[in-house]
């Protein structure tokens, strides 16, 4: 089913190549640590098979070798398709540094077909990965608040790569946002050890925050409606407030404070807002918004 010719330099048959149960390790995991490499799970039965299967090959000649197409009947070679856990063909894995790192399943259109090869071949250029795509996906929708779309971007990237601290940090963010404390710190122990990442940080901070947090802000709302510069309860009712994810509004109240008596309690205010930053994020709205306030109050 390989189209016959010569390809940038190299023929057909090292680029498009039939494999089974036996070669599969060496023409897929061994050989995707070069350069993408592209699985389609076939039968001859399969008349979307017989669909997808040349525009695959079309595709993949025009890449000029930049990704490779292995082709595997799961009749006569049942084993890996299992255990990618192919439900139904054409199934069609791709796979770089001998993990799966995209895929889909069903006849697409040419197009689409097209797309999904010119994706792994610049990748092959130096491009981002998909995972590094499915991470920026996850990030966007992090920030956008869609704690649904983030947590599955997060989850696609640790089931081909467990260890990813940027989807764990990630993944331990939404948990953190949904006020799930307990499955963030669950994430967070998944993390190797040592590792560095913001969003780990961030949470880590947060759970310090959530930690020290009071359970009610009544009281402390209370007596500060008698006195505004009662600074003992602005700091509780501001702990209280990071303490339940309103980052924005404690750092508000804790700004008050730097601005109405920046030595309060040996700079208990200044400290606590730096917490506030780094569980918010070093890059995030708080904490910029909240560092240009804080740098116009102490070199005022």
């Amino acid at each position: 089913m390989s189209l016959i010719g010569e390809t940038a330099g190299k023929p057909a048959g090292e680029i498009i190549k039939d494999a089974t149960d036996a070669s599969f390790a060496a023409d897929v995991l061994d050989a995707s640590r070069d350069q993408p490499v592209i699985v389609d799970f076939w039968a001859t039965w399969c008349g979307p098979c017989r669909q997808l299967g040349p525009a695959l090959e079309k595709a993949v000649t025009a890449a000029k070798g930049a990704v490779k197409l292995v082709k595997v009947d799961i009749d006569k070679n049942p084993a890996y398709a299992g255990q990618l856990r192919v439900q139904s063909i054409p199934a069609v894995f791709a796979f770089v540094d001998g993990q799966p790192v995209d895929g889909f399943m069903g006849a697409l259109p040419d197009s689409q077909v097209k797309a999904f090869v010119d994706k792994l071949a610049k990748l092959a250029k130096g491009g981002p990965s998909p995972l590094d795509d499915m991470l920026a996906m996850g990030k966007e929708s992090l920030e956008l608040g869609d704690m649904g779309g983030a947590a599955q971007a997060y989850a696609q990237v640790l089931q081909a790569d467990p260890s990813n601290v940027k989807a764990l940090g990630g993944m331990a963010k939404v948990y953190m946002a949904s006020g799930d404390t307990e499955r963030a710190k669950e994430i967070l122990s998944m993390a190797p050890e040592g590792a560095k990442d913001p969003d780990l940080d961030s949470v880590r901070a947060a759970l310090v925050l959530a930690a020290e947090a009071p359970s009610e802000t009544a009281a402390f709302e209370a007596r500060l409606a008698k006195d505004p510069n009662d600074h003992e309860a602005r700091f509780e009712l501001a702990r209280a407030l990071a303490g339940n994810h309103k980052l924005a509004e404690a750092a508000d109240e804790l700004l008050t404070i730097v601005e109405r008596d920046r030595a309060w309690n040996d700079e208990a205010a200044r400290k606590q807002l730096l917490t506030v930053f780094e569980a918010a994020g070093q890059m995030s709205e708080v904490a910029r918004n909240g560092r240009r306030r804080l740098s116009a109050i102490l070199f005022s």
